[in-house]
């Protein structure tokens, strides 16, 4: 898997503001899809440019069971570029270039190096111990990734997002 992103490139799209409706929360509640699991996306521009999309997923039958996923485009693909996902205690993540082992509610990291050795660019975790549930993880996403709430009288200047 070639590098999409590097590690700098990652922290510029980490710390670019991304304008989020102040209704975010609702328009964030999963809704029932047909493969048994709750889904929602929100795109989101940042002030760069660049278009966000928040996704939040949720197994029907094991609520601890979620992502809340930040991603962007991915260059020269139609594929999202994941730059974090926050994923509730559903077991353990192995960090296979580590041998580290992380369980609980943890958050994939991308990285650069995961890249280069072939891997998902966020196949890197760490235990996150700020969340238990989705909204939680919506919370902690919202803090790590530059995200700016917009009142609504302020849309029209981010171009209705």
């Amino acid at each position: 898997m070639p590098v999409r992103y590097t590690d700098a490139e990652i922290a510029s799209l980490m710390a670019e503001p991304k304008q989020l409706p102040a209704d975010y929360h609702s328009r964030l509640q999963p809704r029932t899809t047909k493969r048994g699991q709750l889904e929602r996306e929100l795109a989101v521009l940042g002030d760069d440019g660049t278009e966000f999309t928040i996704i939040v997923r949720q197994s029907v039958a094991n609520p601890l069971r979620f992502s809340v996923i930040v991603a962007c485009p991915a260059p020269g693909l139609t594929t999202r570029f994941l730059l974090r996902r926050y994923n509730g205690d559903h077991g353990r993540h192995t960090n296979r270039l580590e041998g580290t082992v992380v369980r609980g509610p943890h958050r994939h990291i991308a990285t650069e190096r995961y890249q280069a050795a072939g891997f998902d660019e966020e196949a890197y975790a760490e235990t996150d111990r700020r969340f238990v549930d989705v909204a939680g993880a919506i919370d902690a996403a919202i803090a790590d990734c530059s995200f700016v709430t917009v009142m609504p009288d302020q849309l029209s200047l981010f171009g209705g997002h």
